[in-house]
């Protein structure tokens, strides 16, 4: 079983708020615009980190993560984009082939809207855990977190860390 923290946008910003649910987890994912490597150093300090980079990300970012991670995790297969759409509207640089070829779970951030949904045409789960930083659209910082264990997702969590006024 995999505890998972799942954050995105974090635009270079990271707090004490955001390390303590780091700390709960065994893993945390992050879906792109990290903003700056302080952010994954800080939490690489703590777990283990997977992350993508994403569109403001520069290239040292971009030199150690990759625009898609797939991997597989208690038996489930996961991919992670910082820009894939959602079901029935996923990015014209994906759909091809995560139609062809779908995980069980499909993440990606970028929007800023906290998103979780199951696309039943292609039998995955679609999550978007929303923006963890301080920069963008979003009124709610937010995070998601859930655990695998023997190919389910469960205990799947909404965290809303603070109103940005």
């Amino acid at each position: 079983m995999k505890k998972i923290l799942l954050i995105s946008d974090t635009h270079s910003f990271i707090d004490d708020k955001i390390l303590k649910y780091c700390r709960q987890a065994d893993e945390v994912w992050h879906a792109g615009d990290i903003g700056s490597l302080k952010v994954i150093d800080k939490i690489k300090q703590i777990k283990p980190v997977r992350a993508v980079f994403g569109n403001i990300d520069d290239k040292l970012i971009r030199a150690d993560f990759p625009l898609d991670n797939i991997f597989t995790i208690e038996g489930v297969r996961v991919w992670i984009t910082h820009i894939g759409g959602y079901p029935n509207n996923y990015n014209y640089r994906i759909k091809e082939e995560i139609i062809k070829n779908p995980p069980n779970l499909f993440i990606s951030g970028h929007s800023h809207i906290l998103k979780v949904q199951f696309d039943k045409k292609l039998n995955l789960l679609h999550m978007n855990p929303g923006a963890v930083g301080k920069y963008g659209i979003h009124k709610i910082r937010t995070m998601l977190r859930f655990e695998i264990e023997n190919k389910n997702i469960k205990k799947l969590e909404v965290i809303e860390i603070e109103k940005r006024v």
